[in-house]
This record gives structure tokens, C-alpha cells and sequence, in this order.
């Protein structure tokens, strides 16, 4: 398992994981019995390389599956890299060793209901005649108030 800070420029995640699984192992006789999980902290993003003879025992779709929801489903829940390479290694091991798949992690969901009106709930006349009188006493009260102290005009 191998996790980066960012990759470079002209770099995705699949083909930084090609050119490592290649770096790290160059001969396919070296490639057979390898799995390798890589994962960019900046952006959350997973792939993962296994070898000819790991793809007799796990399929691409769990191999997929691990990348894309082990690992990820943690990394959703609060940026929790630990707890998706745990998830990530246990699930490996427990498929590479011949056990039952054990599937990803489960993901809750949270319903979050709006508790504000809709438009349609709302009495849109009753506030406009609130606006209006408002509008208006805002306008006459300082009136009021200035010929009340200045008196009225030619006393």
C-alpha cells in the first residue's frame, strides 16, 4: 500500500500505479503474486494493480471494489486514511487467503430533512401588509417627530 502526497502535473492515479507496479516489480514472473493499493491524499483518489496469479484468486471486481469503497468510504466519513488501509489490508488478506470476501464496509446514510416553510406554505399577503405598514411608519414617525420639536410653521 502506498500513499502520496499529490501526484505531478500530466500524472493520473491509474498511471502512477502502472509505472510503480512496473518500477517495483519489472519481470512478470515478479508481477504474478503482487497486489498493490495506491492512494492520493489530495484528492482521495485509489487504484490498485494485482498481478496474473492474484487474479485467479480475486477478481477485478473485488479487487475494484476494495479501491473504490474500502478505501474510499472511510476517506468519506472524515479523511480517515487509517481506518481505509486497515479496512483495506483486512479485506486483502482475507480474500489473497482464501476466506469468504467479507465486502466493503457499510456506508450510513443520513437523511437530513429540511425543517424550514416552502414557498407554498407560506402567506405571502399577510407579509407584504406587514412590509408596506412598516414602510409607512418608518417614513411618518420621523416626520412626526421633527414638526413636533421644531413646531409648526408661521406660529
Amino acid at each position: 500500500m502506498v500513499a502520496i502526497r499529490r501526484l505531478d502535473f500530466d500524472e493520473t492515479i491509474d498511471s502512477f500505479a502502472d509505472k510503480l507496479f512496473a518500477s517495483w516489480y519489472p519481470t512478470p514472473a515478479e508481477q504474478a503474486n503482487q497486489t498493490l493499493l495506491v492512494m492520493d491524499t489530495l484528492s482521495n483518489n485509489t487504484a490498485i494493480r494485482t498481478g496474473a496469479a492474484i487474479k485467479k484468486i480475486m477478481s477485478d471486481e473485488i479487487a475494484q471494489s476494495v479501491a473504490s469503497e474500502t478505501v474510499a468510504i472511510p476517506l468519506r466519513e472524515g479523511s480517515k486514511y487509517n481506518q481505509a488501509f486497515l479496512g483495506a489490508g483486512d479485506r486483502l488478506v482475507a480474500v489473497l487467503s482464501g476466506q469468504p470476501d467479507p465486502g466493503p464496509p457499510s456506508e450510513q446514510q443520513i437523511n437530513i430533512e429540511g425543517t424550514f416553510t416552502t414557498a407554498e406554505d407560506t402567506d405571502d399577503r399577510s407579509a407584504t401588509v406587514w412590509v408596506v405598514v412598516l414602510l409607512v411608519l418608518a417614513t411618518a414617525i420621523p416626520m412626526a417627530t421633527y414638526f413636533w420639536y421644531v413646531g409648526l410653521p408661521g406660529r
